[in-house]
């Protein structure tokens, strides 16, 4: 029998900053360089230094999560299914959580098998998998009634710098899949979002080093909230 309590996972979360900005192509350009010149590359990434991120978020019918994003709220969670590159071999479920100006991630491990069966609103297995998250998972979409909502994909460059345990990605291509039941197998039924518009995001734990300070900066640009 699976509990209320057993729902949660009461581990503490370990949150971070995390701040956006929405820069031009040229400026991408010239961080890019920046950056590649101080900071090592993610090692998961392709010959080019990149990488593909495909995610799907999930909602309820009146779009809570995305309300609370647009309002600013201070205290929010949201749901995503997320793979890399055009193989959903390794997929996730993750869980974002926002909290006084900090964020947190949970995350477990999902087939491709499993993930099939989420899509076609077979959820028992969630309740089955012992996983406090699953679990948690599964009791949100049936009390909340969440569902799949939103397709996103784009191409990351990610930077990290061990001091701070920082993380720096541009985020470009930024496009919006036609149908979340395509999630699975990605192809060209995709629209682009803001072209030639990137995302710079940088994730850090107590500090950030006055190193990554300078690197980052672009002159007249303000810390935003853009959600992928």
């Amino acid at each position: 029998m699976v509990t209320q309590a057993m729902m949660i996972d009461k581990t503490p979360l370990s949150f971070r900053h995390e701040y956006k900005h929405l820069i031009s192509s040229s400026e991408d350009r010239l961080l890019s360089a920046r950056l590649g010149r101080l900071f090592p590359r993610d090692s998961h990434a392709g010959p080019d230094g990149t990488y593909r991120v495909r995610s799907l978020y999930f909602d309820t019918p009146g779009n809570r999560a995305l309300r609370q994003k647009l309002s600013g709220a201070d205290s929010r969670e949201k749901f995503r299914l997320r793979y890399y590159g055009d193989s959903p071999a390794f997929l996730r479920l993750e869980k974002k959580v926002r909290k006084n100006g900090l964020c947190a991630k949970r995350s477990a491990r999902l087939t491709p098998e499993q993930c099939l069966l989420l899509l076609r609103g077979d959820t028992d297995f969630l309740l089955e998998s012992q996983d406090a998250l699953l679990i948690e998972f599964y009791s949100k979409l049936k009390g909340l009634l969440l569902s799949p909502r939103t397709v996103v994909s784009y191409e990351r460059e990610a930077f990290i710098y061990p001091a701070g345990n920082v993380r720096i990605t541009l985020d470009r291509k930024l496009c919006a899949g036609i149908s979340w039941r395509e999630f699975l197998t990605p192809g060209d039924r995709e629209m682009p979002v803001d072209p030639g518009r990137t995302v710079l995001e940088v994730k850090y734990d107590a500090f950030l080093p006055d190193i990554v300070r300078m690197a980052v900066q672009i002159p007249g640009r303000a810390t935003c909230s853009y959600s992928k």
